[in-house]
């Protein structure tokens, strides 16, 4: 296995398991509000909502506003970079093309089909919903490499038009899919299955370890884990619903305490593409109103920083095993224009999960206290407590 250097930078650790360094950037929700433009809520549910993937050519991009964890691939013969952001909430791949004149796409790097001897053209179209406009694009074939791991006839989603200064102001090239190709729009296989099916890995896992407090360091490894990069036992719970990384929860708890909010049973999708912990819109009004958060003009939950030590720890009882959640983890400090103000990191959706049940999604906010492990061969999710 090579690593090419001139492309981006990764670790082998053996044969058929790579880390690939995921870099931290302002997301697109503080890149506006330098400029004073605040971005409003939307419902990052509505990314799971029930579409049929496999006759459509639509996917979903309604919460990538507070993303900020991007790591580089390469595309094409002779190899073009891209930063992507790396997505278990979705399926496919897409860059930004040289088809694409927005001045969203002008302030990215763009994917030359004509200067790569591997492309082939697929004539499909792409449509995703984005707030008040829309990114569209066409699928073609190349080779991609992801960490030195070379993938032969990827399909690929070019794009051909971005919305807006949301896109204009992202840190990211693109987006890697690595949910189930159940979901994959325009029924296109997804990168991991690819190196599934090529024998590319030495085992059908990835995982994922997110730094803390605005620290560099992230990784996502292909193939393996790192036992680094996560302290204690690894602790597994199987999917239930091949489609998204969705779980189940059993007991949600405050300081310990069964609020029988998941009396009935609760789901949680596990996504590295959403940035907040979102809870379910019936229970986040008692939760909020406990702590004393108000919400402002534009959907965001402000708190007194004053009162952040006395906030209670949140418990998720998943497979008989409790993860507790400290203050810390789900309050987040800003500073502008010389005034501190303290934000929670959750917030509602308004979707239930796929099988009825009260849906929460584990985004960066829950998976920056635990390193995420992702088996495809047993079709289970694994935590263990973040190093």
């Amino acid at each position: 296995m090579k690593c090419f250097l001139a492309v981006f930078v990764c670790v082998v650790l053996a044969e058929g398991i790579v880390k690939i360094p995921l870099m931290k950037h302002k997301s697109m929700r503080e890149a506006l509000r330098e400029r004073g433009i605040e971005l409003p809520y939307q419902d990052p549910g509505l990314k799971y909502q029930t579409n049929d993937f496999a006759t459509s050519a639509n996917m979903y991009i309604n919460n990538y506003a507070d993303s900020s964890y991007y790591g580089a691939i390469s595309v094409g013969t002779p190899p073009q970079s891209f930063e992507v952001l790396f997505d278990t909430g979705s399926a496919n791949l897409w860059v930004d093309s040289i088809y694409c004149n927005s001045q969203a796409c002008n302030t990215h790097k763009k994917f030359n089909p004509r200067q790569s001897s591997t492309y082939r053209v697929m004539r499909q179209s792409f449509y995703l919903p984005y707030g008040a406009g829309s990114l569209t694009g066409i699928f073609g074939y190349d080779t991609v490499n992801v960490g030195g791991i070379e993938i032969p006839n990827q399909e690929i989603g070019l794009s051909t038009n971005e919305p807006g200064e949301a896109f204009e102001v992202a840190k990211f090239d693109g987006i890697l899919g690595l949910s189930y190709p159940s979901i994959s729009a325009g029924g296109q296989t997804p990168v991991f299955d690819n190196m599934i099916s090529g024998n590319l890995l030495s085992a059908n896992i990835f995982s994922f370890y997110l730094s803390r407090g605005g620290q560099q360091g992230s990784v996502l490894t292909l193939g393996g884990t790192d036992s680094s990069l996560y302290q204690g036992e690894i602790n597994w719970t199987p999917v239930t619903s091949e489609s998204y990384w969705q779980i189940g929860i059993e007991r949600f708890e405050i300081n310990g305490k069964d609020t029988g909010w998941c009396y009935r049973g609760c789901e949680s999708v596990v996504d590295t593409g959403t940035s907040t912990l979102t809870a379910p819109r019936e229970v986040l009004g008692y939760l909020l109103q406990g702590m004393g958060a108000q919400q402002n003009q534009y959907g965001m939950y402000m708190i007194d920083c004053n009162r952040v030590s006395d906030l209670p720890t949140l418990s998720f009882v998943i497979s008989g095993t409790a993860l507790p959640l400290p203050p810390s983890a789900y309050i987040t400090q800003h500073y502008q224009y010389g005034y501190q103000f303290c934000t929670v990191g959750i917030t509602p959706t308004y979707l239930p999960s796929s099988n009825g049940l009260p849906l929460w999604i584990f985004g960066d906010v829950f998976l920056r206290e635990y390193y995420s492990i992702y088996d495809r061969t047993n079709n289970r999710v694994g935590f263990a407590t973040a190093a």
